[in-house]
C-alpha cells in the first residue's frame, strides 16, 4: 500500500534548553517518524572514535535522514541548527529525496525562564556535556531568512507547546 503524501523532514532548530528535544520526540511519536538527535550522534562519535565531533555529526545525520526519506519514512531532526549552512543542508536532504522540509524554530522568549532551564537540566545521554548559561549566551545564532514555524515555549507547559506545534503543522498540511 502506498502513501498519498511523500515523507516529510521536520528540521528542528533553536538554542539549548528551549524545549526542542521534548517537542521533537513528541512529534516523532505522533507522526510515526524516524527521530534523529544530533546530540546522540555526536556523542556516539566522540565515544566510539575518540575525537571531538562537530560537523561530522550533522553529515552523518543527513545520510541517515536521506535513507529514511527515500524509504518514504518521515524524519524529525533535532539539532541546534543555528547557522544558515546547516539549515540549507537539511533542506537539500529533503529536496534530493523528493520530500518536503518543514523548518521549526523553537524559542523561549523569557530570558529568566530559559536561564533557569539551562541551570537545572540534566542529560539523558551518558557523558554529554551540557552547556552553561554563558555558553548559550555566547553561541553563534545566525538570523533566519528561510520560512519557518516558530514555537515559543515560554510560560507554556509541554502539552501547551506541543498543541501550538500541532496547530501550526495542521496549517502547513
Amino acid at each position: 500500500m502506498s502513501k498519498t503524501t511523500p515523507a516529510t523532514l521536520y528540521a528542528f532548530s533553536g538554542l539549548p534548553g528551549v524545549g526542542k528535544t521534548t517537542l521533537a520526540k513528541r512529534l516523532a511519536a505522533s507522526v510515526n517518524a524516524c527521530f534523529i538527535r544530533i546530540d546522540t550522534v555526536e556523542q556516539a562519535l566522540r565515544d566510539l572514535c575518540d575525537f571531538d565531533a562537530e560537523g561530522e555529526g550533522y553529515r552523518l545525520s543527513y545520510r541517515i535522514a536521506a535513507d529514511n526519506l527515500l524509504n518514504d519514512v518521515s524524519v524529525v531532526a533535532d539539532s541546534c541548527n543555528t547557522i544558515a549552512l546547516t539549515r540549507r543542508e537539511w533542506e537539500a536532504v529533503a529536496a534530493d529525496a523528493g520530500s518536503r522540509c518543514v523548518n521549526i524554530e523553537v524559542v523561549c522568549s523569557d530570558r529568566q525562564e530559559h536561564k533557569a532551564r539551562i541551570e537545572s537540566r540534566t542529560s539523558d545521554i551518558v557523558d554529554l556535556y551540557l552547556p552553561t548559561w554563558a555558553d548559550v549566551e555566547a553561541r553563534e545564532y545566525e538570523a533566519w531568512t528561510e520560512e519557518r514555524l516558530i514555537i515559543d515555549t515560554a510560560g507554556r507547559t509541554e502539552d501547551e507547546a506541543f498543541a501550538q506545534l500541532d496547530r501550526c503543522l495542521a496549517v502547513e498540511r
